[in-house]
C-alpha cells in the first residue's frame, strides 16, 4: 500500500507532438506508454463531489489498483492525500464496493505517455472525450511541505511554454461538465 501526498497540476495543451518535442529538448526521458481505465465510485455515506474526494479502481496494461484521493489541500493545485493499493481483481473489488453500497459513477479511459524529469512525473494524456492534457506531479511523504513542490511544477510548466489552461478538476469532472452542457 502506498500512502503519500500527491502534488499534481494539469493543463490543456495544443498538441502532443509539440509537447513531446519540448520535453525532449528539456531532457525529459520517456519511461512508458500505457492505457488506463478508471472506474470511479460514489459513496453511500457522503457525496464525493461535495467532499472533493475520489475512490476508483484503475486497471492498466499490467496492474490493478484501488485508489482513494482525499480532499484538495489548497486552491493552487490538485494537492491531496492519496492512498493506493495493488489488487488482483477489479471485478471482485467492484463486487465488494457494491455489497457495501458504493455505486459506479463514471468510467474514464485514457492513453498516457509518461516522462521523467528530475523528480517530476509528467504524463501526456489522451482522454476519451477530452482535448489533449499534460499532468506534472510530484509525490511527497505525509510530512513534507507541498508548497515548494507546487511552485516547482508551475516553473516547469513555464519552461515548457505553458502559462494558462490549468485545471484543478479531475478528468471525470471534466467529462461530467461536458455532458451537462
Amino acid at each position: 500500500m502506498i500512502n503519500m501526498i500527491e502534488v499534481e497540476v494539469k493543463a490543456r495543451i495544443d498538441s502532443f507532438e509539440e509537447m513531446e518535442k519540448g520535453l525532449e529538448d528539456l531532457g525529459a526521458v520517456k519511461t512508458k506508454t500505457e492505457f488506463q481505465e478508471d472506474i470511479y465510485f460514489q459513496s453511500p455515506i457522503v457525496d464525493f463531489a461535495d467532499t472533493d474526494e475520489a475512490l476508483r479502481i484503475r486497471t492498466t496494461d499490467n496492474d490493478i489498483f484501488i485508489t482513494y484521493k482525499g480532499p484538495k489541500l489548497n486552491d493552487e493545485a490538485k494537492t491531496r492525500k492519496e492512498v493506493e493499493m495493488r489488487i488482483e481483481s477489479a471485478e471482485k473489488a467492484s463486487d465488494i464496493f457494491a455489497e457495501i453500497g458504493f455505486t459506479p459513477a463514471r468510467t474514464v479511459r485514457k492513453s498516457r505517455r509518461y516522462y521523467r524529469y528530475e523528480n517530476f512525473e509528467i504524463s501526456l494524456d489522451d482522454v476519451e472525450g477530452l482535448p489533449p492534457y499534460m499532468e506534472i506531479e510530484i509525490a511527497l511523504s505525509d510530512s513534507e511541505d507541498y508548497t515548494e513542490a507546487q511552485d516547482k511544477i508551475f516553473q516547469l510548466f513555464k519552461k515548457l511554454g505553458i502559462t494558462d489552461g490549468f485545471e484543478r478538476t479531475s478528468y471525470m469532472e471534466l467529462l461530467e461538465n461536458i455532458n451537462t452542457k
